[in-house]
């Protein structure tokens, strides 16, 4: 994987072979990101990024002047690579070992952009249970977005606050707003 764009543009990261990741192609995450990049300034948003994996999509924020980036991951190696590469590069991620629902639950803190990568083989209930939660404890700023990612062939249309979806080889992002209605 590599960083699209800002101050790291191009930079390769590799990471270990035994993380369980499927990491956001560079294709798709340069579609997204040109997407975002004409609704948001990267510098004055908050950014959570939930099953951040290998923290492709943290990178990529905060290559792009993002100072305010939470990563969540349920994965001890999966946080570790994260501080790691954080370091390395010397940005603001701050790491959360936890169950991403667990963490939703509990959260009380608002993001401009929440992003979630859940496993591709969630059933449509683990799905759904992502923008529920979101909306549920109002972590979305007003002209904030959820972003979730997932696999073309499933479906997330009739969730509450659907707004949108867009499909990009076998990734399909589908975007929640707190203003939408299905």
């Amino acid at each position: 994987m590599r960083i699209i764009s800002g101050l790291f543009k191009g930079r390769r990261i590799t990471a270990p072979k035994k993380l369980p990741v499927r990491p956001t192609t560079d294709m798709a995450k340069e579609a997204l990101f040109n997407i975002l990049n004409n609704q948001y300034y990267f510098d004055d948003i908050s950014v959570l990024d939930l099953f951040s994996g290998t923290g492709n999509i943290s990178y990529e924020f905060g290559s792009r002047g993002t100072t305010q980036i939470t990563a969540v991951d349920d994965h001890y190696g999966c946080i570790k690579f994260i501080n790691e590469t954080a370091d390395a590069f010397d940005l603001t991620i701050s790491t959360i070992k936890s169950d991403v629902f667990k963490f939703l639950e509990r959260s009380k803190q608002k993001h401009t952009i929440i992003f979630a990568d859940p496993p591709y083989d969630f059933e449509v209930e683990a799905f759904s249970k992502i923008p529920e939660l979101v909306f549920q404890n109002a972590l979305l700023e007003d002209e904030g977005v959820l972003i979730v990612e997932h696999s073309k062939h499933t479906d997330l249309s009739h969730l509450e606050h659907y707004a949108y979806s867009k499909s990009y080889g076998g990734n399909m992002f589908s975007f929640f707003e707190p203003d939408s209605e299905s």
